[in-house]
């Protein structure tokens, strides 16, 4: 019998949200896992842009490698099925599904001796970070801050008719390069400038008003120096907002830029921007994608 793990998709960095705040969104990866005599055996139904390998260095498996190695139980031999529908380096969460998955999966082989909060509280470790990872564990929009040893976390539930319209280009921009770009040092206005508005995210999300998500969501600590790795991003939020985006933000390090909108005016939004896109540069999908509830699931069939 094979445990099917399911794991959603994150968009961190929510506008001034740094490292710190991110949703979990209704696109997932599948994993499923089983227990064998010896040996590793992975198998990719899901053919990827980029090679995910098949032996020891996978990222799930190495996830799950280490959560054995921090409980004190032997690895056993592990039949992994991977199926990711995610895209990869695209700022989605792609590497936290993984870490994820494999915590996950490695706490239901094991009878799981982890409840939710502890399996995030190791997913952020590995990650540096919570704002994907515990998206992907809890569900919902997490609020989450750090220390050298603890995460603390808030989950908050968005409005219904919130829907997140995700705006993927053909070009990727990884982790490293996006987080380069960013200076080492900010001056206190622009410090202030998104203390502000990450408190003023995360009282309006709480008070469901969704007029104050345009000033909300606006950031100065990375998305102005980011923008030069994403042709016309300025320009494609300009026109997001003049085809009903409530509020624009870079999802995560990039390239995936995101529109909050509502489902009053989502086929519009999506019939507008489809054609814009057609005009510009570079390859544009658009999908619409509601907040995900539940966070990352486990099943056995």
């Amino acid at each position: 019998m094979m445990i099917h793990i399911k794991v959603p998709a994150t968009s961190a960095n929510m506008g001034p949200g740094f490292d710190s705040i991110g949703v979990a969104l209704t696109l997932y990866n599948h994993i499923w896992v089983e227990e064998i005599e010896e040996g590793l055996q992975i198998d990719i139904k899901r053919k990827q842009p980029i090679p995910i390998p098949t032996d020891e260095s996978n990222l799930i498996y190495r996830t799950m490698c280490h959560f054995y190695h921090e409980k004190g139980i032997p690895v056993p031999g592990i039949h992994l099925v991977q199926e990711d529908f995610i895209p990869m380096v695209r700022g989605l969460g792609s590497s936290a599904a993984c870490i994820v998955g494999g915590l996950v999966a490695a706490n239901e082989l094991a009878g799981r001796p982890c409840d939710k909060e502890e399996l995030a509280q190791m997913a952020a470790k590995l990650e540096g970070h919570p704002d994907n990872s515990s998206p992907a564990i809890f569900g919902n929009m997490v609020v989450g801050a750090m220390d050298e040893k603890h995460l603390r976390h808030i989950c908050m539930k968005l409005p219904e008719d919130l829907v997140f319209a995700i705006m993927v280009p053909d070009f990727p921009v990884s982790t490293e390069k996006s987080r380069a770009v960013l200076p080492d040092v900010y001056t206190r206005a622009d410090v202030v400038y998104n203390v502000s508005r990450a408190a003023l995210l995360v009282a309006s999300v709480a008070e469901g008003n969704n007029e104050n998500l345009a000033m909300a969501m606006e950031d100065k600590i990375h998305q102005p120096y980011r923008k030069t790795l994403i042709p016309h991003m300025d320009e494609i939020f300009a026109k997001a907002k003049e085809a009903g985006a409530l509020a624009c933000y870079l999802s995560g390090a990039g390239s995936t830029l995101m529109a909050m909108i509502t489902d009053e005016n989502a086929e519009v939004f999506q019939e507008q921007m489809s054609s814009y896109f057609k005009g510009i540069p570079n390859h544009w999908e658009i999908t619409l994608l509601k907040p995900d509830n539940e966070g990352a699931t486990a099943v056995k069939e």
